[in-house]
């Protein structure tokens, strides 16, 4: 049988093309574009909040979709908590094992990036909202996790995090589809580095080692702008933050392009065509991110270039980069200006790129391994 997704309207079409066959219910919970959009958001937050408004609907969708079809069990996925209360009070009416996928959590931010929209900041009613919200979703979230079967994390950190609370708590990371994301031999005309994704805020992910050295690099005319090519698949708010730290290095502007976000079908060629493949994140310790290992890490694992993370988080993300001899995980700029300058070096001079990353250790992280691992715990929970 086929699995029978409910989940929430998002105003993104990247995976479309991954869910033709799918049987799927959308949620739409507010309008997603204007200023009505953002009024719409506003008002939904705030039912959330007070009445767990999101929750309730999903919960009704829910259970008149599990009337009709015979069901084995629960697989709840989520970023954070949400849909949560309402697949443990699914899986308490129907009786059906509940299995909690937390792709991320809510401790390994720096600050309120949890929340994915700007809070009024008017008399620090951002900082007042956001630990309510805090607060309240740990508090669900936990209660949930003990009722669970099992409970699936994306690295050694969140499961040592997430043990506390259900001790059947398994590692399974975050991945790439081998079908969609492999290595194809590609040259391009410039030198690309290219970066897909978000950045929610330089706490998390920090480019100041990149575009130290890129500012070495052009102050030495090593690299030149008709050449050199730093590529931004990003939205606008990723684009004004970036914009915002790059103006310490005047001359780095004329380097930057900002093709905005692309369909996730076009992602493997953007990637293959480069040279550089970059990941942001900062050091994990205290005051930075804890564990994070976004998917786009795994996407760019697979395509084989050599990759550069900034700054590297000495953690998960690190150990994962040097086990799979991937790239290069920085904690400094002489290292970052090395790695470029040699890469750029080999690409003027036609030199392809040997990749050296243990190809077997990269296979683990395939959604086909990551798809038999789920197989092996719903069989042990049935």
């Amino acid at each position: 049988m086929n699995p029978v997704v409910i989940t929430e309207d998002i105003n993104d079409n990247t995976y479309s093309f991954l869910c033709q066959a799918t049987d799927a219910t959308y949620i739409n919970y507010y309008k997603k574009t204007g200023i009505a959009g953002k009024i719409s958001w506003g008002l939904s937050f705030l039912r959330d909040m007070l009445f767990g408004y999101k929750d309730n609907r999903m919960y009704r969708e829910a259970w008149r979709v599990l009337k009709k079809h015979p069901f084995d069990l629960i697989l709840c996925s989520t970023y954070r908590t949400f849909p949560m209360k309402a697949a443990g009070r699914l899986s308490r009416k129907s009786g059906l094992p509940l299995v909690v996928d937390l792709r991320d959590i809510i401790e390994q931010y720096t600050g309120t990036e949890f929340i994915t929209h700007a809070l009024p900041k008017i008399f620090g009613m951002d900082k007042m909202i956001a630990s309510r919200f805090r607060k309240r979703n740990l508090k669900t979230r936990n209660r949930i996790l003990r009722e669970a079967a099992c409970v699936t994390t994306i690295s050694p950190w969140h499961v040592s995090v997430l043990s506390a609370y259900n001790e059947n708590t398994k590692l399974i990371y975050n991945g790439y589809d081998p079908e969609i994301f492999y290595p194809e031999h590609r040259k391009a005309a410039q030198f690309f580095i290219t970066y897909t994704g978000r950045l929610l805020s330089t706490a998390m992910r920090n480019p100041e080692l990149l575009f130290q050295a890129m500012d070495r690099l052009a102050d030495e005319r090593i690299i030149t702008p008709d050449l050199f090519r730093m590529r931004w698949f990003v939205d606008e708010k990723s684009k004004q933050i970036i914009e915002r730290e790059t103006e310490k290095y005047p001359d780095l502007a004329s380097f930057m392009d900002y093709p905005g976000y692309i369909p996730a079908s076009e992602i493997p060629q953007a990637l293959n065509e480069s040279e550089i493949l970059l990941v942001l994140t900062n050091k994990a310790d205290a005051n930075g991110p804890k564990g994070v290992m976004t998917t786009k890490f795994f996407e760019s694992l697979a395509i084989g270039k050599p990759i550069l993370c900034v700054r590297g988080d000495e953690g998960c993300l690190e150990e994962v980069i040097n086990r799979t001899r991937a790239g290069l995980s920085a904690h400094h700029i002489d290292e970052v200006y090395d790695f470029i300058k040699t890469r750029y070096r080999c690409w003027q001079a036609g030199r392809p790129y040997e990749n050296i990353a243990d190809t077997e250790e990269v296979k683990k992280f395939s959604r086909e391994a990551q798809a038999g691992q789920f197989i092996e715990i719903f069989k042990r929970i049935l």
